[in-house]
């Protein structure tokens, strides 16, 4: 480098909770980071892997209902009471894709709300594969647990950013002293 040319400041390993908690400038120009786009196409993907399980579920009922420890509870054992148990699963599963995918939406228009409610989904989704490995000795497989575990660990990442939260609240008019007063 030459001398005229600065070197880049890099941020230190360790800084003070009040810059932390430093609220984010106002700024409702501010463009879409990376990580909010990023955070955004991974739930995508958490959909789409959704998807993949309820066409999956859908292509095995048959192997489900032949395991020995599957129990329809509240469901008649016929053909016709499966059917239904079948579609209440696929449905309920629907559901829940399309409200992640609604929130997908959200979170890439820079809706604050919709970035916490998916980081906090993520951390249970996280949370509930950590206890049934640690309780229950559920192996972490790639073919299933390790696919959606990954998703959301990004998600987490991504969304949990100094930059996602930023632009999430670029709207929010904050009082500051170097902020000209509202009038």
């Amino acid at each position: 480098m030459s001398a005229e040319t600065p070197a880049p400041q890099k941020r230190a390993a360790y800084e003070p909770a009040a810059r932390l908690l430093k609220p984010p400038r106002y700024d409702p120009h501010m463009k879409r980071p990376i990580s909010t786009t990023a955070g955004a196409a991974l739930i995508l993907l958490r959909v789409l892997a959704g998807v993949a399980v309820l066409v999956g579920i859908a292509a095995g009922w048959d192997d489900i209902l032949a395991d020995p420890d599957s129990v329809l509870e509240g469901f008649d054992p016929s053909r016709e009471g499966t059917q239904a148990a079948l579609w209440l699963v696929l449905g309920t599963g629907a559901v829940v894709l399309l409200l992640d995918l609604a929130l997908a939406l959200l979170v890439y228009r820079g809706i604050n709300w919709a970035r916490v409610v998916v980081m906090f989904i993520s951390v249970l989704s996280i949370s509930t594969s950590f206890t049934a490995w640690w309780a229950q000795g559920q192996e972490i497989e790639i073919d299933g647990t390790y696919v959606s575990l990954s998703l959301d660990i990004l998600v987490l990442l991504a969304l949990s950013s100094r930059s996602a939260a930023a632009y999430a609240r670029r709207n929010e008019r904050r009082d500051e002293p170097d902020d000209p007063p509202v009038t």
